[in-house]
């Protein structure tokens, strides 16, 4: 752990904000297990703090939280110039797949659904990070995902492939 694939830089970080402290768990664990480091955040004022402080690889926001929603915070990470091209994915419910186009316009570069399938979760964070070999042999990052738990902004979408999954 602590070495990319080939590579030896730094573990990845991932911020994960989320409020839920079981949800908050699995995501930990399925990262951390997979070689990269965690940062965990409870709310956007945490999340933009740790986005400053440590330039994570990725973003990953639930949606709907308690004390604030996903897409204030993903509107300050845009609006920051140190902070907009980091990529970010949102969880959502399944149940309401319009609201994904919103988010993919919205600032977010992916979204993956719940209940959370952990090997769905990491081949869709491991479209915007470089794969540490823990994690090389979860198949291919860039799969399409199946019964519609992610969704990719349009410009990555496979030819053919519709929003919906």
């Amino acid at each position: 752990m602590g070495r990319l694939e080939g590579n030896a830089q730094a573990t990845q970080h991932v911020l994960l904000v989320e409020d839920d402290p079981a949800s908050m768990e699995l995501l930990v664990y399925l990262l951390e297990a997979s070689g990269y480091a965690a940062l965990p955040a409870v709310d956007d004022q945490q999340g933009l703090a740790s986005a400053r402080d440590q330039r994570p690889a990725l973003v990953v926001c639930d949606l709907h939280r308690a004390r604030s929603e996903g897409r204030d915070l993903i509107r300050a990470l845009r609006d920051d110039p140190s902070l907009h091209d980091i990529p970010a994915l949102a969880v959502v419910p399944l149940d309401v797949p319009a609201e994904r186009e919103a988010l993919l316009a919205a600032g977010f570069d992916g979204c993956i659904g719940r209940p959370l399938d952990p090997e769905a979760f990491m081949r869709e964070a491991a479209r915007f990070l470089v794969l540490p070999a823990a994690a090389a042999s979860m198949g291919d990052a860039g799969a399409a995902l199946p019964g519609g738990h992610a969704c990719q902004p349009p410009e990555r979408r496979q030819e053919g492939e519709s929003a919906a999954g």
